[in-house]
């Protein structure tokens, strides 16, 4: 795995870039896109690995305990290609000035995207009163998830999950389009097609369960 993540991170920075124009060779800007994508996708990653660790102590269903460890290994595996990418070309993790998204065109500095920002952020739904990000949890939505057990836990976590999917899915389009390392937009549509996939999974399980999607 370590090789494989390793691999993964030269080839952002440089190895078969050539073939796709060369924009991978050179260390993307500050403000860029794919800067942007990394550092924002890395904190809403962490809270899904988060959610998913709650709610593996609040059931012993194991459709459930299966999908919530699905999601936390390969989100924490994704998390660290992107700070690991960060790291090697020499960008900070966070920036105290750059608002969340705004490398979609939502209102800061786009790194020469600014353009094609306002249209990649077209399907981002506002984040909700005291999340982060769209479809981010509020600190309050994971202390109640913390406190249910059994079936009340399933449900709350499937769709809390289900808005957190719905905008990391509209998060990576944005890269898929905006983004310049070849290595990234691979990864941004790997999490479109797989996120994707497991909305239509927990919509089912929402329904067996008496339940369904919020909103």
């Amino acid at each position: 795995m370590l090789f494989a993540v390793g691999a993964t991170v030269a080839t952002a920075n440089g190895g078969d870039g050539d073939r796709d124009g060369g924009t991978s060779s050179r260390a993307p800007a500050l403000y860029s896109p794919d800067a942007g994508f990394a550092r924002d996708m890395s904190v809403h990653h962490q809270q899904a690995v988060e959610m998913s660790f709650i709610v593996r102590d609040r059931t012993r269903d194991e459709a459930v305990r299966s999908l919530a460890y699905d999601i936390a290994n390969t989100q924490a595996n994704q998390r660290g290609m992107m700070l690991g990418w960060l790291d090697l070309w020499g960008l900070p993790k966070v920036l105290a000035d750059e608002p969340p998204m705004s490398w979609m065109g939502t209102g800061g500095e786009g790194g020469g995207h600014a353009g094609h920002g306002g249209t990649a952020g077209h399907d981002m739904g506002a984040a909700k009163p005291g999340a982060l990000m769209p479809g981010m949890a509020t600190k309050e939505e994971l202390t109640r998830l913390g406190a249910v057990e059994g079936r009340d836990a399933e449900v709350l976590y499937l769709q809390l999950m289900t808005d957190h999917h719905k905008g990391g899915v509209a998060m990576a389009r944005g890269c898929a389009t905006l983004c310049e390392t070849p290595a990234e937009r691979k990864l941004a549509e790997g999490m479109v097609a797989a996120q994707q996939s497991e909305l239509t999974l927990m919509a089912d399980m929402l329904k067996k369960r008496g339940a369904a999607p919020r909103g």
